[in-house]
């Protein structure tokens, strides 16, 4: 109780003392006000990357394999002329793929073009043409926003039907239904059966706005008779994950030929890949952040412990005072170490302030508000500034002789 009373008698003192140097007071917070500033905004953006990024991404599946013959990423050019010299992966393959694993639910194969569409007199360049199976729908994890995907039968026939995304519905059509309408792929017709449910966001969206998805044997027959195929495997299953790829690489070789004594000569991608290269490029970004944050932090740190020498030096008789009436030293302490702390809390408040409105700005571009966490973390760094800050001047005063201390003029 008697250190709470100390407390609350040192938060009073600091208080009018701030409020006494109301402009020293402000000036001494500015490198707090810019640190908690940079660390509060860096948080945000880095949170609402990394949602947006995850939405964008979602679309590779978080249980479903990428068959290649190249990998996502290659450590070195070398990596990248060896994947090159790979056989193409075929149809054939692919369908006794399908037939083989057990572990999987769905596999689709994947091939792509880029193609200009038209409808009317309207045309979108740079789409991108995909050729598929009925599975498509399973393993990439698409949603049907209007109408519907082409039917397995539809598939295997070959029927000139398609699937697009939602930026080439509304290029195309506008404000007109497109369902059973009739689009150019290339200068090829098919009639449209669905509308895939808009995917963008504050990384674009990775391509899936902009397809145009028809059967693959479709595909084979009008623009590419023997494409490299991409193979879209859905596990179904998080939990054998693991012991999917493993069946998969086995079954795969087998299929391939590769000998046991050779190195696989397809990748296996998956979305944790993407993962992981953004948390690394995230790691860099926080780094530098937190560099900037520091120096901020300790500039201040530095004006503040300077200021605090200056108040202990100017309120010396008072400290005598306080001493010769019965103060402890650690009521002094604890004095010097609250009007620190309550100083850069003042500071982190304002930069909070500043921030948030930022923050409401960077919302509407990433999609990431910002984040409870962020805020108490800029609140404790503040606290903790103040109190590390503070600290020498604090026991400065705090070990000052009472007799000597009243005698200062």
């Amino acid at each position: 109780m008697r250190f709470l009373s100390e407390l609350r008698e040192g938060l009073g003192i600091a208080w009018n003392a701030i409020l006494a140097n109301k402009l020293r007071s402000v000036l001494t917070t500015l490198g707090i006000v810019i640190g908690i500033v940079t660390v509060t905004l860096m948080g945000t953006a880095i949170a609402g990357f990394r949602a947006s990024f995850l939405t964008a991404i979602a679309a590779f599946g978080t249980d479903v394999f990428h068959v290649q013959r190249f990998s996502w990423f290659f450590e070195s050019e070398q990596d990248w002329r060896d994947a090159s010299k790979r056989q193409q992966i075929t149809f054939v393959q692919v369908e006794e793929l399908a037939r083989q694993l057990t572990l999987s639910e769905s596999v689709a194969p994947v091939a792509q073009i880029g193609l200009s569409v038209g409808y009317a007199d309207r045309n979108s360049s740079g789409v991108q043409v995909l050729g598929s199976t009925d599975q498509y729908l399973k393993t990439s994890g698409s949603v049907i926003a209007r109408g519907r995907f082409f039917s397995g039968a539809e598939s295997s026939g070959g029927r000139p039907v398609c699937v697009i995304g939602a930026n080439v519905a509304s290029n195309l059509f506008q404000t007109l239904p497109p369902l059973g309408e009739a689009i150019r792929v290339g200068d090829k017709p098919f009639s449209v059966v669905g509308v895939l449910e808009k995917q963008g966001g504050a990384f674009g969206d990775m391509g899936a706005d902009d397809i145009v998805i028809i059967p693959l044997e479709q595909f084979r027959y009008q623009f590419w008779s023997n494409p490299d195929l991409n193979v879209q495997v859905k596990v179904g299953s998080l939990e054998r994950m693991d012991e999917a790829k493993e069946e998969l690489r086995g079954v795969f070789r087998r299929i391939r030929g590769v000998r046991p004594s050779e190195a696989d000569d397809f990748s296996i991608n998956q979305q944790d890949q993407f993962l992981d290269a953004f948390n690394r490029v995230l790691a860099i970004i926080g780094s530098v952040g937190l560099f900037i944050t520091g120096l901020s932090l300790f500039v201040g740190g530095i004006g503040i412990m300077n200021i605090m020498f200056v108040s202990v030096t100017e309120r010396t008789r008072e400290i005598g005072i306080r001493k010769a009436i019965g103060a402890k030293r650690r009521a002094i302490l604890a004095q010097f170490l609250t009007e620190a702390a309550v100083i850069c809390l003042i500071g982190g408040l304002m930069g909070l302030a500043i921030s948030f409105p930022i923050s409401l700005a960077l919302q509407s571009r990433l999609g990431g508000a910002m984040p409870l966490s962020v805020v108490a973390l800029a609140i404790l760094v503040s606290l903790v500034t103040g109190l590390a800050s503070g600290f020498f001047p604090a026991w400065r005063a705090a070990r000052m002789d009472p007799v000597e201390a009243l005698r200062s003029e």
